[in-house]
């Protein structure tokens, strides 16, 4: 599997359900996202082939508490001994303290959720390993290491801790699971616990100056994302 490169210091490592970013900080590198349990192996590679050790990961940030984001967090930290990051709301979750909370469906969401656990089910996905967070992120913080200022934005919705990440100087923007791509538009995204808090908080999203957008369902927006979000009808979506 190879990665795909977005900017000169990101990439796309793409799985069926939830990608793996891979930005190159100073002195390393940096994971946003882990994928499903079982996909620290392809991670590592892509890793290798950018010519990274495994040491060289500073950091793992977790933009929310849903498996296919943390479900290899634990494997990568023992192989590269980096740093977990994650919304403080969720940080619970992550380290096996409290149950995941159920998100509320509508009838198209219920349709695509059960075809995702039936593609689980048939991929034979190992069990969830639960891992520290190191730094619970709230919003407002910025991230150090990176070389640039990356704000932390608090975006509640899709999970209560979910955290988008928006690097105002390259113009690039993680925002978890808030936002998907399809079909060359972007989009709410799909099993949210609150609903309305998501919409708000894609149009939060939707008013920064953004020009790349690395979401972790569907292929990144390697320009225009900021035409692409305000354009965007997120309270229309999945109805």
């Amino acid at each position: 599997m190879r990665p795909i490169q977005v900017t000169p210091a990101i990439w796309q490592l793409p799985f069926s359900v939830g990608h793996v970013y891979l930005v190159r900080i100073p002195g390393g590198y940096a994971l946003i996202d882990t994928g499903v349990p079982g996909s620290a192996p392809q991670v590592l590679d892509a890793l290798a082939r950018l010519g990274a050790r495994p040491q060289d990961v500073r950091q793992i940030v977790l933009t929310h508490s849903h498996i296919d984001h943390t479900g290899s967090a634990a494997d990568l930290v023992e192989a590269t001994g980096a740093r977990v990051l994650a919304g403080a709301a969720d940080a619970f979750v992550i380290r096996g303290l409290r149950p995941e909370p159920e998100a509320t469906y509508t009838d198209a969401e219920r349709v695509l959720n059960e075809q995702v656990m039936a593609g689980f089910a048939a991929a034979g996905i190992p069990p969830l390993r639960h891992v520290e967070v190191d730094v619970e992120l709230r919003d407002g913080d910025v991230l150090d290491g990176w070389g640039e200022s990356v704000r932390v934005l608090h975006v509640p919705g899709h999970t209560p801790g979910s955290v988008a990440l928006h690097l105002p100087s390259s113009g690039v923007l993680f925002p978890g699971d808030n936002v998907a791509a399809a079909e060359g538009r972007v989009l709410l995204g799909p099993f949210n616990v609150a609903r309305d808090e998501a919409v708000a908080s894609f149009r939060r999203l939707a008013e920064l100056d953004v020009e790349t957008l690395c979401v972790p369902h569907g292929d990144p927006v390697m320009e225009g994302a900021g035409v692409l979000l305000k354009a965007s009808t997120p309270e229309k979506d999945w109805l």
